[in-house]
């Protein structure tokens, strides 16, 4: 029998929040639905559970760990005043706090974030990549010898496919310094413009710490697209169901051969561990007709709603949702920090 545990599940909030606020309200939203997933699996795994959602006040969270105790942070804080940038800071307060906390530890987040810098890594290592190119804001937008038309210009730090739309896609230098112009002004940040990959978009669900598990492969299908336009997963193509219903957008297992899923679990876990990532994580890749697989980017402590990809590949894998999210527990408490 495993030991009950003083679980503090931590989240972000919108705007300033009190010690202990009621989230009844925010828990019945679609935004929130990871929130209440998790904390209802807390609740049937019998862990002593309380939350906290933080906006501002990191003083909050210094309170909390005085008055609760917990045993385990479940961390799901990626943000802090509403600013995504800063789900890195949220977790080297809590390295510095010396309390066991879930996911991946500050340098992960950090070195994953930035798609140049977790490409350059990468290729350092022989795994391929797209051929990109990093343009910071301020800098100006030069004609490019590489990489090669057709491009993808999106932000260099944004997450969920923040900051993509078919707009993203590019085939002439006109197009290029609008898109970069655009990201530069309206998202006010840094670009990444990179080889467009032709290929089909598979999601790839790891676990652990040293040796992580590999769950079964998700893929992002594009049923309606016309096979001269470009499938890419815009922020629509994610989150925007009338959209996914017009264009035939489905996330459903994919279909590989054995030996080609295991060349992709042994790539994955070595980008696991070149980028330090720890607890969990999905990497997205482009798999081309040839069967050549490009790393695309990262996500450490990816959403965890039971009825999205990393839980649906868990489950799978004979996983259960609760199962799943005490297993993230276990392996918070055994990670060795700082």
């Amino acid at each position: 029998m495993k030991k009950k545990l003083k679980v503090l599940a931590l989240f972000d909030a919108v705007r300033p929040t009190k010690i202990d606020q009621d989230l009844s309200a925010e828990m019945k939203t679609e935004d929130w639905k990871t929130e209440k997933d998790v904390f209802a699996a807390l609740g049937t795994l019998g862990h002593t559970a309380e939350h906290l959602a933080i906006f501002d006040d990191l003083d909050l969270v210094r309170q909390k760990l005085e008055n609760f105790a917990p045993d385990v942070i479940f961390n799901l804080a990626d943000q802090f005043k509403n600013n995504r940038g800063f789900d890195q800071n949220i977790v080297s307060l809590l390295e510095m706090q010396g309390v066991p906390f879930t996911g991946c530890g500050a340098t992960g987040l950090v070195l994953c974030k930035h798609k140049g810098i977790s490409k350059k890594i990468l290729g350092y290592h022989h795994i391929h990549v797209p051929n990109f190119v990093v343009i910071p804001r301020g800098q100006r937008i030069a004609r490019l010898k590489r990489p090669k038309f057709p491009l993808l210009v999106k932000p260099v730090k944004e997450e969920a496919s923040y900051g993509i739309s078919q707009a993203s896609f590019v085939e002439s230098d006109e197009q290029f310094k609008e898109r970069v112009a655009f990201i530069h002004e309206k998202h006010d940040a840094d670009v990444i413009a990179e080889e467009y990959i032709e290929g089909r978009e598979l999601y790839v669900a790891l676990m652990g710490n040293l040796r992580p598990a590999v769950f079964p492969i998700r893929e992002l299908v594009f049923r309606e697209v016309p096979p001269n336009e470009p499938r890419i997963a815009t922020y629509r193509a994610k989150w925007d169901e009338e959209y996914r219903k017009r264009w035939g957008l489905q996330n459903q297992f994919a279909e590989l051969d054995p030996a080609l899923v295991a060349q992709i679990e042994q790539t994955c876990r070595r980008i696991y561990s070149l980028l330090t990532i720890e607890g969990y994580a999905r990497i997205d890749l482009r798999l081309t007709a040839n069967n050549e697989v490009y790393f695309i980017e990262a996500n450490p402590n990816p959403i965890l709603a039971a009825d999205e990809d990393f839980a649906l590949s868990a489950e799978k894998a004979g996983l259960g949702y609760p199962q799943l999210i005490d297993k993230i527990i276990r392996n918070g408490m055994k990670t060795a920090r700082g």
